[in-house]
């Protein structure tokens, strides 16, 4: 995989190659990893998750962005989808982790996972079957009904919105419920007013403790 920043590679995934976006922290590594998960609008907006990337790289991680919506051939998902597609999504990350993991430059035993909206429900489905994943950090990502019968979570970041029409912010009560009831280590913040997706000062504080807490558990 090139080290250049926003450099592309392709590996096989269950159904087709994907796309994993790298984007390099700076200063010498190697750098501890995010692996970050796009929402079911894909990549239909690519510099909204760019931005992303690249704010947490410049905090020092090396992270990593997969287009696994390749390997089912869509480029955005409808909400009648997700049930059936979570498998092929989920195992596509799989494999996108197993590459990272195998990428030069990176800390291989330093690796989280940002989700944002479906992204976040698969971020926890990813880690409670992968224990290479350290922390998890969910933006207004629904509770997937399969992660009830899960035994172990890493330490998981919960963000979300009371005004979240699309995801509703039950869902990150139910979540924090489940996973300290694994024993797992929680945090939650409710933005009060804040909808599918964060803005002004809410936004600002979510990079924030992004940032915070992944340094806590894989910096």
């Amino acid at each position: 995989m090139p080290a250049a920043a926003d450099a592309q590679a392709r590996r096989g995934s269950p159904s087709t190659s994907i796309t994993i976006e790298r984007f390099d922290a700076p200063g010498p590594g190697p750098h501890p990893v995010v692996l970050l998960l796009h929402g079911s609008d894909g990549l239909t907006y690519p510099g909204r998750y760019a931005t992303a990337a690249r704010t947490i790289a410049a905090a020092g991680f090396t992270v990593f962005l997969p287009h696994y919506f390749e390997s089912t051939g869509d480029r955005r998902a409808a909400y009648g989808e997700l049930g059936s597609k979570f498998p092929a999504w989920l195992a596509a990350n799989s494999a996108a982790l197993d590459q990272v993991v195998a990428a030069p430059g990176v800390a291989r035993n330093r690796i989280g996972v940002v989700g944002i909206s479906l992204g976040g429900a698969l971020a926890l489905a990813l880690s409670a079957q992968d224990a290479r994943l350290k922390a998890v950090v969910n933006y207004f990502g629904y509770l997937p009904g399969q992660l009830r019968a899960a035994r172990r979570f890493p330490p998981t970041l919960i963000l979300h919105g009371d005004a979240d029409r699309i995801v509703p912010v039950s869902n990150a009560y139910a979540i924090e419920t489940l996973l300290q009831a694994r024993g797992s280590v929680v945090e939650r913040r409710i933005y009060p007013g804040q909808g599918h997706g964060f803005g002004g000062a809410a936004s600002t504080d979510a990079a924030s403790r992004t940032a915070s807490f992944l340094n806590r558990y894989i910096g």
